[in-house]
């Protein structure tokens, strides 16, 4: 990986948020040749332990199932031509998501896209490797595309990025534009801010007894992303903004967030069945609290 693994972004859940927010530091520097160690005063923040636990796949409603870790959501969405799937995180998880992708009936040659969220080594490290073993073709936000054909994710941050394998982008895609497959629609929503390329993807599925409206929200939180001074995202700020009120507008009965617990996507499935995922207004709710802890981090940053 260029540049090595210098420290972990953290996406936040709100009970976790001011805890990662204030242990963010510089971490070990690793490269192939050699390996440069920080002060002993610093704090070396890992990664949390449940993006790399695995789980086992649950379906989730209509034609759609959960195939990731524990704590790091890739979706998979059959089809009557294959199968679309929704991020494949870090490096260390794809032999997983490649055993669960099987375990729930799809050959992994027959994902036919890869879409990602966004380009951030959390999401978008084992992006390569999927390919590689899928053949998928890789979909992503124009504003991505450049980060995740590099290696290196955009922007600038608090802390120093860590950089992941380079892949190649069959499409770049912008606000309002579908990916069809098998007689199943998914359409892009821009909602930069969290990166310049953050997608959220939109379809219909039958479920709980009913068409439902499923929504895959992009992160929404500032997770380290300087706000003040981003040269090289000098509209970071007015894009945050800006997708916030896009998604307080989308109509979601069901919420499935690249973090599974912003939305207790892995407890709902023993509450009930797909009943336990509609859960209206859970959207709204989100981007409300995110608003209120955008607002903060940049008060913070504008004192600095």
């Amino acid at each position: 990986m260029a540049g090595g693994r210098q420290c972990r972004l953290y996406e936040f859940h709100p009970q976790i948020a001011l805890a990662a927010v204030l242990s963010l530091r510089l971490r070990i520097a690793l490269s192939a040749t050699a390996l440069a160690v920080l002060p002993a005063a610093s704090a070396v923040a890992a990664d949390p332990p449940e993006w790399t636990r695995p789980t086992a796949p649950f379906h989730i409603v209509g034609n759609i199932w959960y195939v990731g870790s524990e704590g790091l959501a890739a979706y998979l969405i059959k089809t009557t031509a294959g199968a679309i799937l929704i991020d494949a995180t870090m490096a260390e998880n794809v032999p997983a998501i490649l055993r669960n992708i099987r375990s729930v009936g799809v050959s992994p040659r027959d994902v036919r896209y890869l879409l990602v969220s966004h380009a951030h080594f959390d999401h978008a490290a084992g992006d390569a490797a999927m390919v590689k073993a899928t053949g998928a073709k890789v979909v992503a936000g124009v504003g991505d595309v450049a980060a995740l054909q590099s290696g290196r994710p955009p922007g600038e941050t608090t802390y120093t990025p860590v950089n992941f394998a380079p892949v190649t982008v069959a499409r770049g895609v912008r606000d309002g534009d579908a990916v069809s497959l098998g007689g199943v629609t998914l359409r892009a929503v821009a909602t930069p801010g969290h990166t310049p390329g953050c997608t959220t993807w939109t379809m219909r599925t039958r479920g709980a007894g009913r068409m439902l409206d499923v929504v895959f929200p992009c992160s929404i939180t500032v997770a380290g992303n300087r706000l003040v001074g981003n040269r090289r995202y000098p509209a970071i700020v007015s894009d945050f903004r800006k997708s916030f009120d896009r998604l307080a507008r989308l109509h979601a009965d069901v919420v499935l967030p690249a973090h599974p617990e912003f939305a207790d996507v892995l407890t709902r499935h023993t509450r009930g069945g797909e009943r336990a995922y509609v859960a209206p207004g859970l959207l709204q709710t989100m981007v409300a609290k995110a608003r209120i802890a955008f607002a903060d981090d940049l008060a913070k940053q504008q004192k600095r």
